[in-house]
């Protein structure tokens, strides 16, 4: 196996991911991408070749990719904009001789209905990969459940509700350990070139139901208010949050825009969330936590 290499290896998802990956390979066979290097002392001082990337930046990116031959491209944050920092990734690493890439996308992504904003970035990003020359594998993520057991569940306890536009449309929430340990079994394992895989959680849950979960846990009421399009958009003008993410202030109180928001809970309203896989098993070889299991992980940090 020839060396691999993850991108934003000082996020949340990608330090999980090159830990775990640490301990499947050679120390030195992990290539690890960051614009704050210091951040990953810790892996470095196990062995890691932890490298300066900016996809801002293409001409730090020929030295950052040599000698890769698969890649973990994990989507950068700014949304509206990443498609450029995922095009220059996409094209160093190819020149530098990578010759398989993995993706974290989002699930439906290739849906043209799918009315969720956050799917364009990840869709494009999909067809400049297909495009490339290299090998791929999109892992298409359902909603995380850490999402619904930290920012979601917390603000909910402390108002005693929360207004929902995703009416009972379902989502398999997945745990993000689960997709971590999917990534890094794709890249350590032969044979999921060019392939798409949907990961989900055990279980299609609404977002009623969920925050009925939660309450349950809590001991404390959550009431969901079932809300049209607009009186989302309300409630987030009513939080300040940016309209769109060309809004978005660097550095700002709120780092999302309520349109990518309010068009996500509309997809899970129509149904683009409504699918169970068992890829997740599959690839890991063990079963995905539960929504109730991630609850339960994250209840001693909510308001009680």
């Amino acid at each position: 196996m020839g060396k691999i290499i993850i991108s934003g290896a000082s996020g949340a998802f990608g330090h999980a991911a090159a830990q775990w990956l640490l301990e499947k390979i050679t120390p030195q066979d992990a290539i690890l991408l960051t614009r704050t290097p210091a951040k990953l002392a810790d892996l470095a001082a196990r062995g890691a070749d932890v490298r300066f990337a900016d996809f801002d930046d293409p001409a730090s990116l020929p030295a950052a990719m040599a000698g890769g031959e698969k890649m973990l491209l994990i989507s950068t944050a700014r949304v509206g904009t990443r498609v450029g920092q995922h095009r220059h990734a996409v094209e160093a690493a190819v020149a530098a001789g990578v010759r398989h890439i993995v993706y974290t996308s989002i699930i439906a992504a290739d849906q043209p209905g799918n009315p969720a904003i956050v799917k364009n970035d990840h869709r494009a990003t999909e067809e400049i990969i297909e495009a490339s020359g290299a090998a791929w594998t999109h892992l298409r993520d359902s909603q995380y459940a850490e999402a619904i057991a930290g920012p979601m569940t917390i603000p909910a306890l402390m108002m005693g509700g929360k207004p929902d536009n995703c009416g009972d449309g379902p989502v398999a929430f997945v745990s993000r350990d689960d997709c971590v340990a999917t990534a890094v079994g794709v890249l350590t394992q032969p044979g999921h070139e060019n392939q798409a895989y949907v990961l989900t959680g055990p279980d299609l849950i609404t977002i009623p139901q969920a925050m009925a979960m939660a309450s349950e846990i809590a001991g404390k009421p959550i009431v969901v208010d079932p809300v049209d399009d607009d009186a989302m958009f309300a409630y987030f003008d009513a939080l300040g949050a940016p309209r769109h993410a060309s809004d978005i202030a660097p550095d700002g109180p709120i780092p999302w825009s309520s349109d990518d928001m309010v068009t996500f809970g509309q997809s899970i309203r129509e149904g683009y969330f409504a699918e169970k896989t068992d890829w997740v098993e599959k690839i890991t070889g063990r079963k995905p936590k539960s929504l109730r299991d991630v609850m339960l992980a994250h209840k001693e940090g909510w308001p009680l």
